[in-house]
């Protein structure tokens, strides 16, 4: 990684990884451990596209891609015992690029989701369905090429309208009519291990949206490191992208009263002028330590 990075390089990980300010150190506590436990590792790409940040007033370059890092789970990690066969990490990362090097990096990934494919079980049964999660409907996510610029354009502009519709949930509109604004009746929302997966509007408000806004109180507005676009591709992260307090049931679990960090990427396809599908990585694992609760602990000793 070294000679691929400067010097100030920063990098961003799910809990237990967090933050590193080193090639060393990423290669040594991350990718080191992870292609010894995973053997023969790949990554497949679904989804590769790059933009300018919205969020700098468009003066950085970042590059996106979102797939799966397979391999053969061969070794223990994160004290998840293997199973000498293949697994499938689910991974999202946005690398800003400066002078053809990476400067910045935050790669989120779905370690519950690594947890269930060994057999463990570290959350109640989830609202959503648990699968392994194909890249776009249209098969068109790897963005090589340069792209219209209008195309980028307008995906931004609906990414901008739906989280200017999300705003702080208090939008006075009924939830379903307000996705409609925004989203397409059949759209496709592939959610975390421990949340799941849903398809339409109606079983996406019933199945997550609706429960997980019952769930929170004071959410806080929402903060973005990157926002970017390019062609019908698009998508955010934060650091954390918003915080809420725990104030009634989620994913099985009771309310606590206490605040917590959502650390979120977000990748969106666009069909015409509406969202149509929509990849999420939540580091549910550091959402639930803040709660009081180690999930890497509880379901290795269940």
């Amino acid at each position: 990684m070294k000679g691929a990075v400067v010097a100030d390089y920063i990098w961003r990980g799910f809990y237990p990884f967090d933050v590193h300010t080193s090639s060393a150190s990423v290669a040594s506590s991350f990718w080191d451990p992870l292609k010894t436990s995973l053997s023969s590792l790949q990554r497949r790409m679904d989804i590769f596209f790059a933009g300018r940040n919205q969020m700098d007033d468009y003066s950085s370059v970042w590059v996106v891609s979102m797939g799966h890092l397979t391999g053969l789970f061969d070794a223990p990690w994160l004290g998840i015992a293997p199973t000498r066969k293949i697994a499938m990490l689910r991974y999202a990362e946005f690398n800003r690029i400066i002078d053809g090097k990476i400067a910045e990096t935050a790669m989120y990934f779905d370690i519950p989701h690594l947890m269930m494919q060994a057999g463990l079980t570290p959350f109640p049964p989830q609202t959503g369905e648990h699968l392994v999660q194909p890249g776009p409907m249209t098969h068109d996510g790897l963005l090589f090429g340069p792209q219209p610029a209008a195309e980028g354009e307008k995906t931004r502009d609906a990414i901008n309208a739906m989280i200017t519709d999300l705003g702080q949930w208090d939008s006075g509109m009924g939830l379903k009519d307000e996705l409609r604004r925004t989203w397409h009746e059949d759209m496709m929302w592939w959610g975390p291990a421990g949340i799941g997966s849903t398809y339409t509007i109606e079983r996406y408000a019933e199945q997550h949206s609706g429960p997980f806004r019952a769930a929170f109180a004071d959410r806080s507005k929402t903060r973005h490191i990157c926002r970017v676009t390019e062609g019908h591709f698009g998508g955010f992260f934060g650091w954390p992208n918003f915080t809420a307090k725990l104030a009634g049931d989620f994913m099985g679990r009771p309310a606590t009263g206490k605040p917590g960090e959502f650390r979120v990427i977000d990748l969106y396809r666009r069909d015409g002028d509406k969202l149509a599908e929509n990849w999420i990585f939540i580091d549910l694992l550091h959402f639930w330590k803040m709660q009081g609760v180690d999930i890497l602990e509880t379901a290795q000793i269940k």
